[in-house]
């Protein structure tokens, strides 16, 4: 029996296909939003069974429609974001404050439960317009919905990310990579899966008004991270530690590109760590701890950038 309908918008994203699964295997309903059903449907569809899952297309400038759909729902759970800029309709004001006001106040109106992903540590940052459009997005939803609660992940992975898989293949092509602050900023990186559990906690136990800090079980330095994912796929590479000035003029033309790896505002954002915050109440103490560890988990698709492939994890007679 379906108990709630939930709607996720940028449910084509790396947690949202992780929360489709999680959820319609606790029989919730699941409208999926998305800006391209000719690109993303055929992907959503293979994510849950049949009358569990009804895709939607929707621009999030189409206020009659977000609307009709956040009345259609019990739930509603926003999962948009983005790393960096990207002309003058994807930018941080937009994404992560503009849109989550709106859908604020759609839900007050209409009585709904909102769920905000948003990021971790980003209090004390005063000098990346990515840290500041999550905060004033935040503080536009306590203003709007007090009751709504707000995920606050800190690295998300998994093999479908744009972190570790990206590194991987950047591993294959070049000698050497940078370590950029020395590579000592913390993480404590947490797993798609492990993300999708935890929402799928709060709406089974109702769990309202609440900044939860999403962190995976360690905590591990960037340069950590890096030594993992070399040895992960079996690659020697040389760690730099490049001069903070270096890492600036790269980054001011690596952002010109479609994809960039690093941008300036990223490069500020990484000298601050991040974990959880002192008074900060995480998964763990909501009683949904996180299981998966990290060099564990990119092991199991790590061979795809190992050479043998599928064959280098087997021994062959």
């Amino acid at each position: 029996m379906i108990r709630k309908k939930v709607l996720i918008f940028g449910a084509s994203g790396q947690i949202g296909k992780y929360c489709i699964r999680r959820l319609v295997r606790n029989n919730f309903r699941v409208i999926a939003a998305t800006r391209n059903t000719h690109q993303k449907g055929y992907v959503l569809k293979t994510q849950a069974p049949i009358g569990f899952i009804d895709i939607q297309e929707v621009n999030i400038n189409d206020y009659n429609k977000i609307r009709k759909l956040i009345s259609e729902a019990d739930i509603c759970l926003n999962l948009i974001g983005i790393l960096f800029e990207k002309g003058k309709k994807n930018t941080f004001k937009k994404i992560h404050t503009d849109f989550p006001e709106k859908i604020s106040k759609i839900c007050k109106e209409e009585n709904k439960f909102f769920i905000h992903v948003s990021a971790l540590a980003l209090s004390n940052v005063k000098d990346s317009k990515y840290a500041l459009s999550k905060i004033e997005g935040e503080k536009k939803i306590r203003e709007i919905l007090p009751n709504a609660s707000i995920i606050k992940p800190s690295l998300v992975y998994s093999v479908d990310d744009n972190f570790t898989t990206r590194f991987m293949s950047l591993l294959g092509l070049m000698p050497f990579f940078p370590l950029y602050y020395n590579g000592s900023t913390k993480f404590t990186p947490v797993h798609a899966t492990d993300v999708a559990e935890v929402i799928c906690h709060i709406i089974s136990k109702e769990i309202y008004s609440k900044d939860i800090e999403v962190i995976g079980p360690e905590v591990l330095s960037f340069k950590d991270i890096m030594i993992k994912i070399m040895n992960s796929v079996n690659k020697k590479r040389i760690l730099i530690k490049m001069p903070l000035f270096v890492a600036k003029i790269s980054a001011s033309f690596l952002e010109i590109l479609p994809n960039p790896l690093i941008t300036k505002d990223q490069l500020n954002l990484l000298k601050y760590d991040n974990v959880k915050s002192y008074n900060g109440i995480t998964n763990f103490d909501i009683g949904c701890p996180s299981k998966i560890f990290f060099e564990e988990a990119i092991k199991k698709y790590a061979y795809n950038w190992r050479e043998g492939g599928e064959f280098s994890i087997k021994k062959i007679d």
